[in-house]
């Protein structure tokens, strides 16, 4: 019997020791992963490669978490994006469901990060995922050259 393929993850958090600390933790949990510092680095990122999922935090420099996931919807409506952030406010939860999260993990919080990321990879519950979050979600078509033009958001 084949060995299950390890999911692929891109993890956006601006803050450097944490980034390094979730490639590592990640690692140990057999997922193969990513990480970038913007919303930028992100949005070019998953242009040019694959992955199964992508991590966010919510507070992120010039453009935050939940914009970048709205425009990571506009990219991508289908691909898991789950919140692993600081920001333990239920406020914040629900702006990152509204912007088409299929999840919020509050940091550090790593046993749960780690069972969403193997729930939300696997093939059944990505299909399900897809089709809630194409239901609910506000999904407004931006490229990413537009967060960079004056008056846009």
């Amino acid at each position: 019997m084949p060995d299950k393929p390890r999911p692929r993850v891109l993890c956006v958090d601006d803050d450097e020791d944490s980034r390094l600390m979730l490639v590592a933790l990640l690692r140990l949990a057999e997922i193969e992963s990513k990480a970038v510092g913007t919303a930028a680095q992100a949005l070019s990122l998953i242009q040019e490669e694959h992955f199964d999922l992508c991590m966010l935090d919510a507070w992120l420099p010039e453009v935050d978490g939940f914009e970048l996931c709205r425009r990571m919807r506009a990219f991508d409506p289908h691909i898991p994006i789950l919140f692993f952030s600081g920001a333990a406010y239920e406020a914040d939860k629900t702006k990152a469901l509204a912007a088409g999260a299929n999840a919020y993990i509050t940091k550090p919080d790593i046993c749960d990060l780690v069972e969403s990321i193997e729930q939300l990879t696997s093939s059944d519950n990505w299909r399900r995922a897809a089709q809630e979050i194409s239901t609910r979600a506000e999904v407004r078509p931006v490229s990413a050259l537009a967060m960079y033009a004056p008056g846009t958001s």
